[in-house]
């Protein structure tokens, strides 16, 4: 705005730079949401796989603990009452 009141190379120069300062400011917000939206995505798809891998978890764990062992047999004579 000072180059529309000053006519001067001076201001004429300042106005560009502004300018071009909020240019480069307006791509650096737009290249920061693109990357927050990239970051939520992949957020997004580590939660996903996180619960199917606590899933898949809790299905093996029965079969990871050892098998209970076998009733053992009395020895001698069982009476048949």
């Amino acid at each position: 705005m000072a180059a529309t009141v000053l006519n001067s190379p001076q201001a004429v120069a300042m106005s560009v730079y502004v300018v071009r300062a909020f240019i480069r400011m307006r791509e650096q917000l737009a290249s920061n949401m693109a990357i927050l939206k990239r970051l939520a995505e992949i957020d997004k798809t580590l939660l996903q796989h996180d619960a199917s891998l606590r899933n898949i978890y809790h299905k093996l764990l029965p079969l990871l603990q050892p098998a209970p062992e076998p009733p053992k047999r009395r020895i001698g004579f069982v009476s048949g009452d």
